[in-house]
């Protein structure tokens, strides 16, 4: 006994993506592209879809769902024909590509989620430094670290790398556990700030700003160096290189900066630096920061 159910010979866009699971937008855009050819159409001016275009849409979704690129798809179905054929030579080198990029995508899920862990673990600001730096900023109490340090530490780690800004931390330690000596910092800060637009490059104050900076300077190194903290400097180089070890070209890939190209790093010399990191310095100020360099050069 015959059904009296009569399947349709062809179905509108609609209906066709109802079945394959997509949606008329989508149809559109396959046509668009060049992935699936354009059906004939019905009295009415709309698309209408047979069997072939439904194989083809089926075959097209699933891989599609697998992660295949549709100008892969594409590629890979030329032939209408191929799409549901056994031979899948088509499609062979972009399954080994797609692979390849999943690991890769798996590989920075996990980095991702490592430093969310590391941010939620060392406190948002300070996770986002590498380990290295972070390391060395433990024995800290917590809070003990001004933003404007953090900032800073940021800056020497994308233009010397996590080494750079572990050493440079130590400057901060000194501050964080010294009240006396960052309450003198913050006085010499205000007066180099003080030295803004108004202020001629040849005013007396700007040397005389330069010859506080240089003794601030000098008596924080005296207490880095008392408190063992250029000790702790030393100790950072040899970790360093215990962790990154020389690979046997890095000499000769080494740029100017002696920061070498083996170790995966991708950080700014002095020069770019300088070039693409904005300070508002006025003329003053900067003239004064070379006084303060001219006076340490002499005491060399």
């Amino acid at each position: 006994m015959y059904s009296s159910f009569v399947p349709p010979r062809q179905v509108r866009i609609g209906d066709a993506a109802a079945f394959v699971g997509t949606t008329p937008r989508a149809i559109r855009h396959y046509h668009e592209i060049g992935l699936l050819p354009e059906p004939v159409r019905g009295g009415d001016g709309r698309r209408r879809y047979g069997y072939e275009d439904m194989i083809r849409l089926l075959w097209i979704r699933r891989t599609a769902d697998a992660g295949i690129a549709l100008d892969d798809i594409r590629d890979a179905f030329a032939d209408p024909a191929s799409a549901g054929a056994g031979d899948d030579d088509g499609i062979a080198s972009i399954l080994e590509r797609l692979e390849e990029s999943l690991v890769a995508q798996e590989a920075e899920l996990r980095r991702q989620r490592t430093a969310v862990q590391r941010m939620r673990t060392e406190g948002s600001r300070m996770g986002l430094l590498s380990d290295f730096v972070t390391g060395r900023l433990k024995s800290l109490p917590e809070g003990s670290l001004r933003q404007a340090d953090l900032d800073s530490l940021l800056v020497t780690e994308r233009i010397f790398g996590p080494l750079g800004a572990a050493v440079q931390a130590g400057r901060f330690i000194a501050l964080a556990t010294h009240p006396d000596l960052r309450e003198e910092s913050d006085r010499v800060d205000a007066a180099e700030e003080a030295l803004d637009d108004s202020i001629a490059v040849d005013d007396p104050r700007v040397a005389r700003v330069a010859a506080e900076r240089h003794a601030f300077e000098e008596t924080l190194h005296a207490v880095i160096e008392d408190s063992g903290l250029a000790a702790g400097d030393d100790a950072l180089f040899d970790s360093w290189d215990a962790l990154h070890p020389p690979a046997a070209d890095e000499g000769a890939g080494a740029d100017e900066t002696g920061q070498g190209s083996g170790r995966g790093h991708e950080f700014m010399s002095v020069l770019e630096a300088i070039g693409k990191m904005p300070y508002d310095f006025s003329p003053a100020r900067l003239r004064c920061m070379e006084l303060a360099e001219e006076l340490a050069a002499h005491d060399v």
